[in-house]
This record gives structure tokens, C-alpha cells and sequence, in this order.
């Protein structure tokens, strides 16, 4: 029974392999078949492209820029290539005095053609890249001169468009920040105004190479309505351009940004000039004042003078050490010095009150001397009294006009003028503290007392003083304003 059985198995198993067999050639033939349909671009599972990669080969296929040398100028030999400038002024960040410079932020966009970088095109548009391509072709090198720090922004990427038109017109743009010197005349601040340029050139291409020019004349500067500074008053922006010689090279087209700032006076008003108006007028305050009283006058003197100097410093701190006299300065320096001529008024006025004082001192020891022996009638008490300065300095030297004559007894002025009336006339002349009269003498020699102290010198100041710095402010304003 056993060959009975042998014979279904493997006819079985030849029937398994055979089903294999064809199974196996089936899926060769579907692989084969499918990379012949990928050759011939008719597949239907046929991968979607790699448009990253596709959009790459077809820039460089349609721009060319394998098949040129991009390191030479378009047209190279030829006549100079003409490139136009435009500028839009963003920002006009910050002017600085001390370091005579200012900072712009600004869209800087050149134009020019290369033929080079001509395409076909059914539609006409042109194409737009980033900052990768710059790096492949020719772009005009323009630098600023006399600029201290400048940089390309680079938030979220570079800050660089270049557009390419079918027929080789190049737009290029970027965004540039650029601090650049500014020579700045501070003769009259800060009553002044600035005129600063952002000068553009070409590095290495003299005008033979390359011609550089405001593309739409005073029109291809535009900025920013809102753009205003804390310190100064944008007045205009204009447009020069002008040929730039180096003696080592030769000449290059040279395109200048001008604006012209005019300073606000009204910060500086409250600043500087006020304080230091108050502070003269302050010093004026010392006229006014008893000139026995010394603490008082020295010590307002010297307040006044050290607040002028203080100012005077403030006000240096934040310029530049220049050689010359700002308008500032002069204000300042004549104000100074009307304060610290009130100073020396004082000691003026304190020098002869001194002096007069010592020469009334010794006319009334003189007059004391020669007037003790004859009481003309009043009590010794009482002429004590009015000797030793209670009575005004007035009737002291009417007292000592009597006594300024030799002493002559009674009897022999009698003999001489016959009818002796100067004792009576001195004992009413001098006997007028009555005790009716008390009172009002007391008043009127407090005034007295007051005038007399009072020097002629603070008199004529408190006139002369305001006087003239009223006369000095009104020159001075006419002058700077």
C-alpha cells in the first residue's frame, strides 16, 4: 500500500513547487517592470518631486550662473556700467555732540543691468531670491565713507532682496543701520543748527568703471513722516552728488544724504539758562541787606557763585572740548561774572565802612576831648549819651561844630559881641529831647539810623547791577536768536 501512496505526495509536492515557481516570476516581472515605466516617465507610482531641488537646478539653468565669470564687472572693457541709488530713510536714531556723530537706519537699493542674468520668460515676471544668490554674482560695491559702524540687519535672516528681471535688470536691497561722522560747528549752540551728510561711493571702481547716480534725482530719497529726535527739529533731506578725487586711485562718483537739524532751545531754557538768570538776580539780594551784616551777604555771595560754577560744568560735561567760544559759554560767563562782582561789591562796601567808620571813631574822641569841659547847659549825663553814638552821627557833628572853636570864656564874649545870645541858642539846639518830644525823635532817628547805615555803593547797584544785564540780555538774544 505504500507505493499507493507515494505516487499522490509527490505529485502533490511537484504541484506546490511548480506554484512557487510562478508566484517567484510574477513579482520579477511587476520590479522589472516598474523601473522601465520610470524610465519612460509613465508610471502612475511614480515618486512626487523634490521642488526644493527641481526650483534650485532651474534657477541656475535659467540665471546662467555657472556658464559666466561674476567676479568681473557686466560689461568688462566696455564703457562704465551705470548704477542708481535710492534710498528710503527709516530711522534717524540718535545725534551725538560729544562724539560728532549720528546713527540712520535706512533701505539702501541699487539698480543696474546685467545681461548675464537675462532669461526667457512667457510671462514676464521677475524672479525674487534672498541674500544666497548675492553671494554667486556681481553686485556693486558700495561702502559709506567717513562711517564709524555700520551692519546689515539680520532678524530672522539677512535683510537682503535681489530681484532679477528677464531681460538683465537687477534690483538689489538690503537693510542697513550705519553710524557715520558728522563735523559739527557748536559756535553758537545751543541756539545752532546741523548740517550732517551720509556720503555713498563706490570702493574699487573709479567713475571709468562704474557710474553712480541718484536714480530719480531729489525724488530717490524718501523717508519716514513720523521720524522726529528729542533734541532737534528735522528741517529737510536733499540729495548732492559730486566727483571724489584720491590721489593713489583716481576719481569715483560720490552721492551725499543731507538733512539739516535745528536745535530745540526749550530744554536748555529750563536747563540752563533760567538757573542762571535766578542766580544772578539772587546775587542782586545782597544790596538789600544791612552791610554790617557779614554772615549773611559773604555767605549768599559765595552760594551764588558755586551753583554758577556748578552749572558751568553740567553744561561742559556733555560736549566736546572745543577750542572756541560757544554762545552757551557767554551767557554763562557773563552771568558768572555779574554774580562774583556783587561779591567783590560786598567787599568793596565792607572796606569803606571800615574806613568810615574808624575816621568817625576818631572825630568823636576828638569831639569828646574838647567838648567835656563845657555842659552848654544840658546835663553831663545826657551829653554823654548823645557823644556816645545813641543820638544819630548827624547831631553828633552838629555838637562837634560848636566845639571845633577855641574854648572862650562867657565874660569875654560878652565883651566881644556886646549881648551874649550863642549860649542860648546852643541850649535850645541842643536841649530837643523834651518830654513831649520823645517819642517822634526816637522814630526819626531810627530812620536816620537806617539811611546812614545803608552805603552809597548798594545805592548805585541796585540800579547798575540789573541794569546792565538787562542791557547784556537784550544784545545777547538779538544776536543769537
Amino acid at each position: 500500500m505504500m507505493p499507493y501512496l507515494i505516487k499522490p505526495l509527490l505529485l502533490l509536492l511537484c504541484l506546490v513547487v511548480t506554484g512557487e515557481c510562478r508566484k517567484h516570476g510574477h513579482r520579477v516581472r511587476r520590479w522589472t517592470g516598474t523601473v522601465e515605466t520610470q524610465k519612460h516617465g509613465t508610471s502612475l507610482t511614480k515618486k512626487p518631486p523634490d521642488v526644493t531641488k527641481s526650483r534650485k537646478l532651474k534657477t541656475e539653468h535659467l540665471l546662467k550662473v555657472d556658464d559666466h565669470d561674476f567676479t568681473m564687472r557686466p560689461a568688462f572693457g566696455g564703457p562704465a556700467i551705470p548704477v542708481g541709488v535710492d534710498v528710503q530713510v527709516e530711522s534717524l536714531d540718535s545725534i551725538s555732540e560729544v562724539d560728532m556723530d549720528f546713527t540712520m537706519t535706512l533701505y539702501l537699493r541699487h539698480y543696474w543691468k546685467d545681461e548675464r542674468l537675462s532669461f526667457t520668460s512667457s510671462t514676464n515676471k521677475s524672479m525674487t531670491f534672498d541674500g544666497r544668490l548675492v553671494k554667486k554674482i556681481w553686485v556693486p560695491d558700495v561702502f559709506f565713507v567717513h562711517s564709524k559702524r555700520s551692519f546689515i540687519h539680520d532678524t530672522t535672516t539677512d535683510n537682503i532682496m535681489l530681484r532679477v528681471f528677464p531681460d538683465g535688470h537687477v534690483l538689489y536691497s538690503l537693510r542697513v543701520t550705519v553710524t557715520a561722522a558728522c563735523n559739527m560747528d557748536f559756535s553758537r549752540f545751543p541756539l545752532d543748527s546741523q548740517t550732517c551728510s551720509l556720503e555713498l561711493e563706490s570702493y574699487a571702481y573709479t567713475d571709468e568703471d562704474l557710474m553712480l547716480y541718484w536714480k530719480s534725482g531729489d525724488e530717490s530719497l524718501s523717508t519716514d513722516d513720523r521720524i522726529s529726535l528729542s533734541q532737534f527739529l528735522i528741517q529737510k533731506f536733499h540729495t548732492t552728488s559730486r566727483l571724489a578725487f584720491y590721489s593713489s586711485t583716481g576719481w569715483y562718483n560720490r552721492l551725499y544724504i543731507n538733512f539739516t537739524l535745528r536745535r530745540h532751545i526749550f530744554f536748555f531754557l529750563l536747563q540752563t539758562y533760567f538757573p542762571a538768570t535766578l542766580m544772578v538776580m539772587l546775587s542782586w539780594v545782597s544790596f538789600w541787606i544791612d552791610r554790617r551784616a557779614v554772615p549773611a551777604r559773604v555767605s549768599l555771595g559765595i552760594t551764588t557763585v558755586l551753583t554758577m560754577s556748578t552749572i558751568i560744568t553740567g553744561v561742559n560735561a556733555s560736549m566736546p572740548r572745543v577750542s572756541y567760544i560757544k554762545a552757551v559759554d557767554i551767557y554763562l560767563w557773563a552771568s558768572f561774572v555779574f554774580v562774583f562782582l556783587s561779591v567783590l561789591e560786598y567787599a568793596a562796601v565792607n572796606y569803606l565802612s571800615t574806613v568810615q567808620d574808624r575816621r568817625e571813631r576818631k572825630m568823636r574822641e576828638r569831639a569828646r576831648s574838647q567838648s567835656l569841659p563845657c555842659t552848654c547847659g544840658i546835663s553831663q549825663t545826657r551829653t554823654m549819651t548823645m557823644l556816645d553814638g545813641t543820638y544819630s552821627e548827624a547831631d553828633t557833628n552838629s555838637l562837634a561844630g560848636y566845639t571845633e572853636d577855641p574854648m572862650v570864656p562867657e565874660e569875654e564874649q560878652e565883651e566881644m559881641h556886646g549881648v551874649s545870645e550863642k549860649p542860648e541858642h546852643m541850649v535850645v539846639h541842643l536841649s530837643v529831647s523834651s518830654e513831649s518830644t520823645t517819642t517822634k525823635k526816637k522814630k526819626s532817628l531810627r530812620a536816620l539810623n537806617i539811611i546812614q547805615n545803608t552805603h552809597a555803593i548798594d545805592k548805585y547797584s541796585r540800579m547798575i547791577f540789573p541794569g546792565s544785564y538787562i542791557f547784556f540780555n537784550l544784545i545777547y538774544w538779538s544776536v543769537y536768536c
